[in-house]
């Protein structure tokens, strides 16, 4: 997952945040004179570089290293589950990284669910379940570099399906992906409850959802504390955000679009 949090520190500044800030554009724009490795290795920003609507962005990713990575998140054999990005690649399930030290051997696996060894206490949530903040954090980033880029960035969603599209699009996918998680399926269960009867089928608990730590990368289901309505609790909001939102909206819109009367 930290191979792909670059990709979170991005926004947009809309024409009209610059005409509040001139002082400080003009600030920004002179420090990275400044560096220009640094420039060169980021996101092109100021005049001359302007997207959609004239907006401007700050961003770590470059075009060429954002369709890398997106190219490896939205890998279903790699980062994209059904249910969400997962936090490590299942590219590690066959091909774990291995390490010797001193006569001993260390490994990360893939492991989508619980440890498999008593390091860390047994803990292995981020080797391989899918987390909500994380995943509302790269929602935003790709809604983001929408704003910017509109219609004229597309990706393979997933990555070799042959499926284009744009990363508002491609935002929504992940989106649908984590609230699947607690919708039923054709079989009328629910993923994040997986094989507890109880919780599927008995009408005092079925429809009582739970808001679990963290996701099986896998099949979806709940594991670790079920009372985290904290950061899980996020999917409601990304379910109101698209039940409201379109692509078409957001670039009219930019960065209000969503706090508009009757959106919220």
């Amino acid at each position: 997952m930290v191979g792909l949090l670059p990709l979170c520190a991005t926004t947009v500044v809309e024409p009209w945040q610059r005409e509040l800030i001139p002082r400080t554009a003009a600030a920004y724009q002179a420090r990275l004179r400044q560096m220009p490795a640094l420039a060169k290795s980021i996101h092109p920003t100021g005049p001359g570089h302007f997207g959609v609507g004239e907006r401007g962005i700050i961003a770590l990713l470059n075009p060429e290293r954002l369709r890398r990575i997106l190219s490896k998140m939205l890998d279903e054999n790699e980062f994209l589950s059904l249910y969400g990005i997962r936090s490590l690649s299942k590219f590690h399930e066959r091909n774990p990284y291995v390490l010797h030290v001193g006569g001993q051997e260390y490994r990360v696996d893939y492991l989508p669910a619980e440890s498999n060894t008593g390091m860390f206490g047994g803990n292995s949530n981020w080797r391989g379940p899918v987390w909500m903040p994380v995943n509302a954090m790269i929602i935003r980033a790709l809604q983001q570099f929408y704003l910017y880029c509109g219609d004229n960035f597309k990706i393979e969603c997933p990555t070799g399906s042959g499926k284009m599209m744009n990363l508002f699009e491609v935002s929504k996918e992940i989106a649908d992906r984590l609230s699947r998680i607690f919708l039923r399926n054709e079989q009328s269960k629910r993923p994040i409850y997986g094989g507890t009867e109880k919780f599927q089928s008995d009408p005092h608990w079925r429809d009582h959802l739970l808001f679990y730590e963290y996701f099986h990368g896998d099949n979806g289901v709940g594991l670790g504390a079920s009372h985290q309505t904290g950061w899980t609790g996020l999917v409601a909001k990304s379910i109101q955000l698209y039940g409201f939102l379109d692509a078409k909206r957001v670039l009219e819109g930019g960065k209000q679009a969503a706090f508009k009367k009757g959106s919220v």
